[in-house]
């Protein structure tokens, strides 16, 4: 049960702290006065969006904290299961902490994703809204509502379908990808064809791009080339050149070194000078050689140049590789798996319509399996409804799930269910939305929920305002039915009938106050007396008579009894 609630720094409140009890919880208090922002809270510490004006004061941390006390063994392991370490205790407290708006939640300690605490709260608490009971008009939720009292049945073939479903659709989208034009697939293929001979034709190689270029650089430079290094060529071997002079200052040091033997280190040395520079006479010559090209040769290499280019410019899509004719063989490549891929489309065809027919047919006896279990428990869940609402003043109710079998498959089966319900003898039975008033509405959704409650092992419910539209003696009943559920699980309930709130086995008064024109709302117990004073508001609004006093005792009496 939820033992606890801890906000700081809400919406209206400032601090508050609340300590449930098992039974019947009741909130009240003035219209306006801040009833539903404690069930706000109580969401935001649950996973639930927070709202952005929610933050009282931006400047400071907000805080919500709720406190579990769980008894059920199946709930303990199931909520290890989903990774909550269980104390000694066997208290389970998730905080939600918002700081400049982020927040992180803890649960006993250990950080969780609000996703994670949603899983974890559906087994510790049931929230109903003040217009959840409003939802119980869409056939959608109807049937969520039947899967969830028939969960321990389905479960595990419900992720089946859902799983074969997946495969179902991914198989249509391939067998649709497949639905081409034979003409057009002709000219696909054709075009295609075009392309890869043009590539193919092309004989590329990799790294010849850049090997090309170098080349034709070369080539168109070679006039200024042969120039430059011809210059060179007449410096090193030209009459009174480098190698004259240098070979003639060999002689002369020769002719010398015969009278001084001192001179046959530099003797040495131009000896090395006159191999250097010849060296040097031949390879600027073998350049020469080199750089001399015929106008044919340089226009095949302009030629290559510009038929390489031209097929980048062409296929050169996706720049993955620093060489560029690898980038045109690797599109080459999509360019042939695309065609073989057109080649085998009637090939596929026949193989995706094979695997499509066993999942059909899969899906066929999942889908007929989970509705026949549907229907069978359909039986039970009307029958419980019934009888509960007879305890909700519907006296006379007859209540039935009407099922229409979808026209196509879904992941949640082939099911369309309707509720539908007779509130007086002799009418028919008709769809909600056709017969259910507001009120009528939130009973039996009061009604709806008690029994998944107790089929799920649920310890906490909180109905915020269950009591829309009703009065006098409908009212005392669901008065009575919160109080018998409250003998199997802890009920708090915001209310603003009286003959709830005098069911409560823990009164709690919400109040609105304002202290240095600043807006606060409060939470606290109320004792017997004061519980029968603010029995006594309810009852008699602006002016509190004694006889107002009076009936508010008697209607506490009469509850205790």
């Amino acid at each position: 049960m939820l033992v606890n609630v801890n906000v700081n720094n809400l919406a209206l409140i400032d601090k508050a702290d609340v300590y449930f009890g098992e039974g019947l919880n009741i909130l009240t208090g003035e219209t306006g006065a801040g009833k539903s922002i404690i069930i706000g809270s109580v969401l935001i510490a649950l996973g639930e969006k927070i709202p952005k004006d929610m933050i009282r004061d931006n400047e400071k941390p907000a805080l919500v904290e709720v406190v579990f006390l769980v008894d059920n063994k199946e709930t303990i392991y199931k909520l290890s299961e989903l990774g909550v370490e269980m104390g000694e205790d066997n208290q389970v407290i998730i905080s939600r902490k918002i700081v400049n708006g982020r927040s992180t939640i803890k649960v006993n300690g250990e950080t969780f994703t609000t996703s994670s605490v949603k899983n974890i709260t559906e087994l510790l608490i049931d929230v109903h809204g003040q217009h959840d009971h409003q939802s119980l008009l869409k056939d959608s939720k109807q049937l969520e509502i039947l899967d969830n009292y028939s969960f321990n049945d389905i479960g595990t073939l419900k992720d089946e379908l859902k799983t074969e479903y997946r495969e179902f659709l991914e198989l249509q989208k391939q067998r649709q990808a497949l639905n081409i034009d034979e003409d057009q697939k002709q000219r696909e293929m054709d075009f295609i064809k075009f392309q890869l001979d043009e590539i193919d034709s092309a004989h590329l190689s990799l790294g010849e791009f850049d090997r090309v270029e170098e080349a034709f650089k070369k080539m168109s430079s070679s006039k200024l080339l042969m120039e430059k290094m011809g210059g060179v060529y007449n410096i090193l071997s030209g009459n009174g050149g480098v190698s004259d002079m240098i070979s003639e200052a060999l002689k002369y040091c020769i002719e010398a070194g015969e009278v001084d033997s001192e001179l046959e280190d530099i003797t040495a040395l131009l000896t090395d000078l006159e191999s250097i520079c010849s060296d040097s006479m031949r390879s600027v010559n073998d350049y020469i050689s080199s750089v001399s090209f015929d106008e044919e040769e340089i226009r095949e290499t302009e030629n290559r140049m510009n038929e390489i280019n031209t097929l980048r410019q062409k296929y050169e899509e996706k720049r993955i590789a620093e060489d560029p004719v690898e980038n045109i063989l690797l599109y080459r490549d999509e360019l042939q798996e695309k065609y073989d891929e057109l080649l085998k489309i009637e090939e596929n065809k026949n193989e995706i319509d094979s695997r499509l027919a066993k999942v059909s047919k899969s899906l066929e006896k999942l889908s007929k399996k989970l509705s026949d279990i549907r229907k069978k428990n359909s039986k039970d869940l009307s029958k419980q409804i019934q009888e509960v609402l007879k305890g909700l003043n519907f006296l006379d109710a007859r209540f039935d799930v009407l099922f229409k079998e979808k026209d196509e498959f879904s992941s949640n089966g082939i099911d369309n269910i309707e509720f539908i319900i007779s509130t007086n003898p002799g009418e028919d039975m008709k769809p909600l939305n056709k017969v259910a008033s507001g009120g009528e509405l939130s009973r039996i959704m009061l009604g709806i929920k008690t029994i998944l409650a107790s089929r799920d092992n649920i310890e906490t419910l909180i109905f915020d305002e269950i009591d829309t539209g009703i009065s006098g003696r409908t009212a005392q009943k669901v008065a009575e039915r919160l109080k018998s559920i409250s003998k199997e699980s802890q009920i708090i309930c915001i209310t603003h009938l009286p003959q709830i709130a005098a069911m409560a086995d823990k009164h709690f008064l919400i109040e609105k106050s304002v202290d240095e024109g600043k807006t606060t709302t409060d939470i606290r117990e109320l004792n017997y007396n004061e519980s029968v004073e603010e029995l006594a508001r309810m009852l008699g609004g602006l002016e509190i008579t004694q006889n107002v006093i009076d009936n508010a005792k008697e209607m506490k009496e009469l509850a205790n009894k």
